[in-house]
């Protein structure tokens, strides 16, 4: 009978069991993220001494997940005590770092991708690319992401939860047009149009390796799908959560002053998985590595880097393009190697 009481004073069992849920996979994030991550930066800063392109855009992508993942454990304290205790100022700061590392992670796969794309289909002009272009890219990013994650800053509130007892920091908007145009324009550049170019990018790769039959294309294949999954996996539901409040303030439901209890659960479940997306990227690269684990040991991630710099790998050699080594190991699977099976 106590089970099935539900009061402020005593939460119900699923709720209890739902916010536990998130505390371990909030924690599993930041027990593999922080170290991965951080692992994946000293290798590129120390053990790399010429840094591909491909390195460049890989380091700033771990750089955006540790930025983000310093948060966590603040989300950590907010989700175990159910109220937010870090004010007005810890509420704007700590989601526009979130927002800000999920511009960038989407900008820097998309950057990457277009990258690989060019590399494959015109290995050439892929090779002229230099550091400063690269620079340029990563900073123009950078710029981007801090512009585009602003209006974080302006709506972000700490007002009264469901429970009219406790704290929570939730977006609160002038308007219900206003709230609609926000979460569109989010999803749109937060993820419909990199999506789009991450996949024409991918599946343009994907068609030339099958045509020119590249060595190691089954590793490429995984890979590939590997990074789209992953991409796909972490945000989709949250921005069909954005679409879905879009649909609901455009059937004139009007949501309210203060967050409903399943929305507000929804929100941290959600920012769950961002923390998730940040630290599965190493994951990924292990994956990636296969036999180079066994072979590189600790210097696996800047051996695998060093494979997919295809202006740091390849050489031309009578009008096409191999290899700069007899042997390419397994990281080459994103370079423009022509090599034939």
């Amino acid at each position: 009978m106590a089970m099935n009481t539900t009061s402020p004073e005593a939460p119900s069992s699923p709720g209890v069991m739902f916010i536990s849920l998130l505390i371990i996979v909030l924690s599993v994030a930041l027990a593999v993220g922080l170290p991965g991550n951080s692992f994946v930066v000293w290798s590129i800063l120390v053990e790399m001494r010429k840094r591909s392109v491909t390195a460049l855009l890989v380091l700033h992508l771990a750089l955006a997940d540790l930025t983000v993942l310093l948060t966590a454990p603040f989300f950590l304290y907010y989700t175990a005590q159910g109220t937010w205790t870090f004010g007005l100022a810890g509420c704007r700061l700590f989601h526009y770092v979130c927002g800000v590392s999920m511009y960038a992670s989407v900008l820097l796969i998309t950057v990457m991708s277009l990258d690989r794309s060019l590399a494959v289909a015109l290995p050439s002009v892929s090779q002229t690319r230099t550091k400063t272009v690269a620079w340029r890219a990563l900073a123009g990013v950078w710029v981007v992401s801090v512009l585009l994650a602003t209006p974080v800053i302006l709506y972000r509130k700490v007002t009264l939860g469901p429970d009219n007892r406790s704290l929570v920091c939730f977006p609160k908007y002038p308007s219900e047009a206003h709230r609609a145009f926000r979460l569109f324009f989010e999803v749109v550049t937060g993820f419909l149009l990199p999506f789009r170019a991450v996949v024409a990018s991918y599946s343009d790769i994907w068609r030339r390796l099958r045509v020119r039959r590249f060595r190691r294309s089954r590793c490429t294949g995984r890979l590939l799908a590997f990074i789209i999954l992953a991409f796909a996996a972490f945000w989709l539901p949250y921005h069909v959560v954005n679409l879905a409040e879009v649909v609901r303030v455009l059937a004139g439901k009007t949501v309210g002053s203060r967050p409903e209890s399943q929305w507000l659960h929804l929100a941290q479940a959600l920012i769950t998985l961002a923390f998730l997306s940040s630290s599965v990227n190493p994951v990924l690269y292990a994956c990636a590595a296969g036999g180079l684990l066994l072979s590189a040991g600790m210097d696996f991630v800047a051996k695998l880097l060093e494979g997919t710099g295809s202006e740091a790998s390849s050489r031309r050699r009578g009008g096409t393009l191999a290899p700069a080594s007899p042997e390419p190991g397994p990281a080459e699977s994103l370079t423009a190697s022509t090599n034939p099976l």
